[in-house]
């Protein structure tokens, strides 16, 4: 039974870059989860990734690149406003610039450079450096 499958969609990716996995699959497929590996993949840490429907939830296989050195979800969903970005860029990332924060905004899932170029704020979702 799954509580949080970003959670553990982002821990099975985590876990596969440690052993030095090249691909990793992770069910189940959620539209939350691929916006997540969308920003991921456009900002470089993993490769591409496909969807597979297999009738019970669907599949996503992601390539790795190796270039995560950490990534995790953030409990609980702090909600962050636009002029807070740095108070969590501390507390989640390890240097200023270095690393992603996800989060969902009224605009779509984006990550934290989106959002302060948009001058919004959201709710944080995950990290990533």
């Amino acid at each position: 039974m799954q509580f949080d499958p970003l959670n553990d969609a982002l821990a099975k990716i985590y876990n596969a870059e440690q052993a030095g996995k090249y691909e990793v699959a992770i069910q189940p497929a959620s539209k939350l989860l691929g916006s997540v590996l969308g920003i991921m993949q456009k900002s470089g840490y993993i490769g591409a990734y496909d969807k597979i429907e297999d009738g019970r939830g669907g599949t996503y296989i992601v390539h790795l690149r190796g270039a995560i050195n950490q990534c995790g979800v953030v409990k609980p969903r702090y909600s962050v406003r636009r002029t807070d970005f740095e108070r969590f860029e501390g507390r989640f990332l390890p240097a200023q610039d270095f690393g992603l924060l996800i989060l969902t905004t009224n605009n779509g899932v984006m990550n934290h450079y989106d959002a302060k170029e948009h001058r919004i704020g959201g709710r944080l979702l995950a990290y990533v450096y």
